[in-house]
């Protein structure tokens, strides 16, 4: 855990409290807007808490990133056209906001509060049978596995070494394509989703030339966009970083990045974050 009154801890709190003054503005405005969804206010207030739950994990804000995430999840149900932002349901995502914006102005005792309370109710949001709205109308694009071999996997690494230990790992789990930079990475997820296909899981260094992790990230969703696919079902995006690099990190979560490791990298942290994505068993 990093200290809370490192200046990286301060800066992460301060775009918190900016980021979740964003996601009641959108909240406020989806209520006034009633059934109707409005895609760009829900991607915004998406965006905003993506950023608060992921920089969490790196502060060992626990109380924080969950209560976060499960914000994240009823979202997630709006963006997909899967619930109806009715009024009642944005007042819940409104009170979430609220107590994530108490949490982050009190981060040294957040791991102690109790949130019990409104996290249950946006876990009956998530259960409840009248939630289902009109569904999606984009065409879904699915994969096709090759060879028998079930997972998909890009790699982004311009390090040999890092690039030979990740290649021969995912190897064992699927086909592995190799990318030296962000801008190759771009073109074969571009290429991939021309061709009615895409990736279950980019592994992305950050620092590259030509163009840096964070930036392929932000042009891969924009494509995964355009194809009718939302970040939330497209592909996994694990940010691979040295430790000097984690201000990126912070900011890559913007960019709706899934997860980071930390250089060397820890196979056995990266096998159970496939497994919690349910990538592999």
């Amino acid at each position: 855990m990093i200290d809370l009154d490192d200046e990286l801890a301060k800066d992460y709190l301060a775009e918190s409290r900016e980021h979740l003054a964003t996601m009641e503005t959108c909240l406020l405005s989806i209520e006034k807007g009633g059934a109707a969804i409005d895609e760009e206010l829900v991607n915004r207030a998406f965006r905003a808490v993506h950023s608060v739950q992921g920089g969490a994990s790196i502060f060992d804000l626990v109380k924080i990133g969950d209560l976060a995430h499960q914000t994240e999840n009823v979202l997630v149900l709006i963006r997909s056209r899967e619930m109806v932002p009715t009024p009642e349901r944005v007042g819940v995502l409104l009170r979430a906001a609220d107590r994530l914006h108490e949490l982050i102005q009190n981060p040294g005792t957040s791991n102690q509060a109790d949130i019990s309370e409104v996290m249950a109710a946006l876990a009956r949001l998530l259960t409840d049978p009248g939630a289902s709205a009109m569904k999606d109308s984009a065409p879904a694009i699915e994969r096709t596995a090759k060879g028998g071999r079930n997972l998909w996997t890009l790699l982004v690494e311009d390090d040999f070494a890092s690039r030979l230990l990740l290649q021969t790992f995912l190897s064992r789990y699927g086909e592995c394509h190799i990318a030296v930079n962000g801008r190759e990475a771009v073109e074969a997820v571009r290429s991939a989703l021309e061709r009615g296909e895409r990736y279950d899981l980019i592994c992305m260094d950050i620092m590259m030339p030509e163009m840096d992790g964070r930036e392929a990230v932000r042009r891969a969703r924009a494509l995964e966009v355009e194809h009718g696919i939302l970040s939330s079902s497209g592909a996994k995006i694990i940010m691979t970083t040295a430790v000097e690099d984690m201000k990126e990190v912070i900011r890559c979560f913007q960019e709706l990045c899934d997860a980071y490791l930390m250089k060397p990298i820890d196979l056995a942290q990266l096998l159970s974050h496939m497994r919690s994505y349910q990538l592999v068993q």
